[in-house]
């Protein structure tokens, strides 16, 4: 007898289900139902209602942000697994809410696409968003359902942070400028995934608890999420008038980094400064804060030294991407 299970015929229905099979209410069952399997703990009123309830709690600012992945902007069909793109998803999302040192509290998924999309392809997204939204205990609270002519996932993020703690985008003159993790490796991983026709595996780690851990320190002046590229979110950070002096040996980098580069023909100093979809955190510290080593400790996470805040223009470290620029064929 054979180990293998075949699928029930239900299943074998699913797999070859699109959207329209379903519909928009049986769709939005689905989804409830998959949310309460993920076991994340409900809020006050969650999916159902005309809009959810979410519990206030005592000394907390509420944190808002919303986040969209659009198909072949953010991700294309042919090199991106249903799960890893809700994976991904979330993912970004949080990373909004540990640049502002905040504990998620729940999301909302508006969801557009085709009516042909395969049930599969909704069934992984969902997955995806699930898995990340149990990881974070980040229960999914509500959103929408529409058809368009592509697919995309809008993401309203929503988080506490203790009242008048909350990281913003800012630093002085002086301060040093320090950088979580790595940098470069998802803009590596989509560019051989596109290279190869092989699906991109790389998914996103937000850094929630070393943003709450820098929201503790009273040397941290502001932070940022590195989404769009370090060069490009560096002068976010400390806005215009200033600049830090990059020097590419310095940005932290994956293990093998540059040689992977080398072998698909790519400059591994740019990709370090212009990748994006790293979420690490970048922050600003005054001069007499912690040193890297004590932070690494204390956030639970390599922290690197990237240079100090100058006066004068920025330099022409790198771009970074960015929307309703000309088009590059790049999918972000």
């Amino acid at each position: 007898m054979s180990g293998h299970r075949r699928p029930s015929g239900r299943a074998r229905r699913d797999r070859a289900a699109v959207l329209r099979d379903l519909g928009e209410f049986p769709l939005i069952d689905r989804i409830a139902r998959a949310a309460r399997r993920a076991g994340v703990a409900p809020p006050a009123l969650g999916i159902g209602d005309d809009a959810a309830l979410l519990a206030s709690r005592p000394g907390e600012d509420w944190v808002v942000s919303t986040d969209a992945r659009v198909e072949d902007v953010h991700f294309r069909w042919r090199t991106d697994a249903p799960r890893t793109v809700g994976r991904t998803a979330l993912a970004a999302a949080l990373s909004d809410l540990a640049a502002m040192g905040a504990r998620p509290r729940g999301f909302t998924w508006a969801f557009a696409a085709p009516d042909s999309l395969p049930l599969p392809a909704f069934d992984g997204l969902l997955a995806g968003l699930l898995f990340e939204s149990r990881r974070h205990a980040c229960p999914l609270v509500g959103g929408n359902l529409t058809r368009a002519r592509e697919t995309s996932l809008v993401l309203t993020v929503l988080g506490g942070v203790p009242r008048g703690r909350a990281l913003r985008r800012r630093a002085l003159l002086g301060d040093r400028i320090l950088v979580t993790g790595s940098l470069g490796g998802s803009a590596l991983a989509r560019a051989r995934a596109e290279s190869e026709g092989k699906p991109v595996r790389c998914i996103p780690e937000p850094r929630l608890r070393a943003g709450r851990a820098l929201a503790r320190i009273a040397a941290v002046r502001g932070c940022i999420d590195v989404s769009d590229g370090l060069a490009a979110d560096l002068a976010h950070l400390i806005g215009p008038d200033r600049h830090c002096p990059l020097d590419p040996a310095r940005v932290p980098r994956p293990r093998g980094f540059d040689a992977a580069c080398r072998r698909l023909g790519l400059d591994p100093d740019a990709l370090v400064l212009s990748g994006g979809d790293d979420y690490e955190l970048l922050f600003a510290l005054a001069p007499r804060g912690p040193s890297a080593a004590a932070l690494s400790r204390r956030l639970g996470t390599p922290v690197s030294e990237l240079g100090r805040v100058a006066e004068g223009p920025p330099t022409a470290a790198g771009t970074g991407f960015a929307h309703f620029a000309p088009a590059s064929g790049t999918c972000r």
